[in-house]
């Protein structure tokens, strides 16, 4: 269902995923940048990749909210880039709250999205578990990754510019150790023919983690 709620330069949409039961847990997945480098085209949450995360979280029995950042789509505000986001990501964790009182509340994010979720879990303890997909390790500063305490995934893309595995393990090798870490092996940043393979391990990692494993 689409949903509005309230942040920090405005009001913001999403799209709001229910299972048929009663939810395990909740997850705001932040999708990738609305102004990447050319060629690629703008991130929103209807992205191909967020919306794997976001089906894969909810084949889990998690409720999923994927949201739009500021200044994307109907998201009020001006997109900044620098941190303002990580605000946004703290509102949809808000209105998962509100909605789901109780509920251990986790996050997630693709590219940027998963910067975002990363810099945001370092200070938030509400988040108790994070899955990061393409943290862009080889194309922007994400230093603050090596202080995220919360136990994750990160997934990354075999054949990716904006990173992979084997330059994660070199400049993050503690972050390393106290996460699960896989990667899709011959695809690119978008995972593409591979979109499937996002889904399943999202759904794998989160029934394992809800499990207790």
């Amino acid at each position: 269902m689409d949903v509005r709620f309230e942040g920090p330069a405005g009001m913001l949409e999403g799209i709001l995923w229910e299972p048929k039961g009663t939810p395990h847990a909740a997850v705001a997945v932040c999708h990738p940048h609305p102004k990447p480098p050319p060629p690629t085209l703008g991130g929103t949450m209807r992205n191909n990749v967020v919306h794997r995360i976001a089906r894969g979280f909810l084949d889990a029995g998690l409720a999923v909210v994927r949201f739009n950042f500021r200044g994307v789509g109907l998201s009020q505000g001006e997109h900044d880039g620098n941190g303002a986001e990580d605000g946004d990501l703290l509102a949809a964790l808000d209105f998962l709250e509100a909605r789901y009182p109780g509920l251990p509340l986790w996050a997630s994010g693709f590219s940027f999205g998963a910067r975002t979720t990363a810099s945001t879990a370092v200070g938030e303890p509400r988040i108790q578990r994070v899955a990061m997909v393409a943290l862009p390790v080889s194309y922007y500063p994400v230093e603050y990754a090596k202080d995220v305490k919360q136990p994750g995934l990160i997934l990354m893309a075999g054949e990716d510019p904006f990173g992979t595995r084997a330059v994660l393990e070199e400049r993050f090798p503690e972050l390393v150790a106290r996460m699960e870490v896989q990667e899709v092996p011959h695809v690119d940043h978008f995972f593409t023919g591979e979109l499937d393979q996002v889904r399943d391990r999202i759904t794998d990692w989160a029934t394992r983690s809800l499990q207790g494993a």
